[in-house]
């Protein structure tokens, strides 16, 4: 996860050194969902095929030299495949972890490794950022850490004394029969896929248009990174005691006037303490309400449906997540550096229009709901096997 944050801030900074517009960097950054969405559903086959083990080893070492390959070719098109390349790795590497999770979990400690591995996803992504400030985006240094670190992550496997857990295919569900189930999880995921993007990829540009050095854009990166782990476990334990719908209208409604803010703002990078305070509240409102758009689907299914049903609505997410770098890089190209507030103002309200409409004519909350458990961007369909309801037994939690 630290490699992985550091290279996509990291790419979006070299990008811009090396003349690429904000559209062709937006569309050259699109490929690393677009690759992890195909991973998705190809690598379970790989790890069926060959291990666990083998897989990572092969991903990983892929990985690794698809990082380095970014110093030796100097356009967007061929940096957009290498993104392509890079999601399918990651995406797969992520499915051996969670897949080796569900091996080993119990039904009593789904929900707290679930939380633990929420935690070291956004804890590495931050810490990604922080190591923009070791070198320049024009050196080789960092592409070279990125190498190592993800060179490094194969050692505790390839040692590991534990026997992988058996494996088998996921469980899909349909498009129509998920959107049957929760218009509102599906649509929800499916915009805040967009709006996670931007923040992660196009806050980037925003950053570099304005004037920030490569260091304090990895800080604005993390503090809107930071911001959204904080926020997801009081927004869930909130939208556990109330009609989660309820929520989901007021969070993205809050981030409209930060965002219309942030827009009016003379000359954010003489005010960059502000700059990231807002920013925190940005990603404190916008990147929780995927995982409250699960839990609310999940509250109308029966426990023998959740994984299937959430391991589609990670695919939507990541549906919505190709489309977020290029529209953020249009959005600067034709609105200025606050485009990318625009663009967020405008799926927030969607967003919102969409919880009202399913307020009034969907059904009403749930009897039995589950619990809101915190869901990261970057989780794969394997992770939602760690939703603790998924095991039936709802006295637990």
């Amino acid at each position: 996860m630290v490699s992985n944050g550091l290279l996509a801030t990291l790419l979006t900074l070299r990008g811009s050194s090396l003349g690429f517009d904000n559209s062709a960097i937006g569309l050259m950054q699109s490929g690393y969902p677009v690759g992890a969405l195909i991973g998705c559903l190809i690598a379970p086959r790989i790890i069926m095929s060959v291990g666990h083990i083998r897989t990572f080893a092969a991903l990983a070492s892929t990985a690794s030299a698809v990082a380095l390959v970014h110093l030796i070719t100097f356009d967007p098109w061929s940096w957009g495949a290498m993104r392509i390349l890079s999601g399918f790795c990651f995406s797969g590497l992520y499915i051996v972890a969670e897949s080796w999770l569900n091996g080993s979990a119990t039904n009593e400690s789904r929900g707290s490794l679930l939380s633990i591995y929420f935690i070291v996803q956004t804890g590495g992504v931050t810490a990604g950022q922080l190591l923009l400030n070791l070198s320049s985006p024009e050196g080789i240094l960092l592409f070279i850490i990125v190498s190592i670190l993800i060179s490094f992550s194969l050692v505790p496997m390839l040692v590991s004394s534990s026997t992988s857990p058996p494996y088998g295919l996921p469980e899909r569900i349909s498009l129509g029969a998920l959107f049957r189930l929760s218009p509102m999880g599906l649509t929800g995921s499916f915009l805040n896929g967009i709006s996670q993007t931007v923040l992660y990829v196009s806050l980037a540009l925003f950053g570099g248009a304005i004037g920030l050095a490569s260091g304090s854009i990895g800080i604005l990166i993390g503090c809107m990174t930071l911001g959204g782990m904080v926020f997801q476990f009081p927004m869930g334990k909130l939208s556990d005691h109330v009609d989660r719908r309820f929520v989901i209208v007021g969070a993205p409604a809050l981030a409209i006037p930060v965002c219309l803010y942030l827009i009016a703002l003379d000359n954010p990078a003489e005010h960059f303490l502000l700059l990231c305070g807002l920013v925190a509240a940005l990603g404190g409102l916008i990147l929780p309400i995927y995982s409250l758009c699960m839990a609310h689907m999940n509250d109308y299914l029966k426990p023998e449906q959740i994984v299937a049903a959430s391991g589609t609505l990670v695919l939507i997410l990541a549906a919505g997540m190709t489309l977020g770098p290029t529209l953020g890089g249009y959005a600067i190209d034709y609105f200025g550096p606050q485009g990318i507030f625009y663009l967020l103002a405008a799926t927030s309200l969607f967003t919102v229009a969409t919880a009202l409409f399913r307020l009034r004519h969907g059904q009403s909350r749930s009897e039995n709901p589950v619990t809101a458990v915190a869901m990261a961007a970057n989780l794969t369909p394997e992770a939602t096997s760690l939703y603790p309801e998924a095991s039936g037994d709802h006295s637990k939690h």
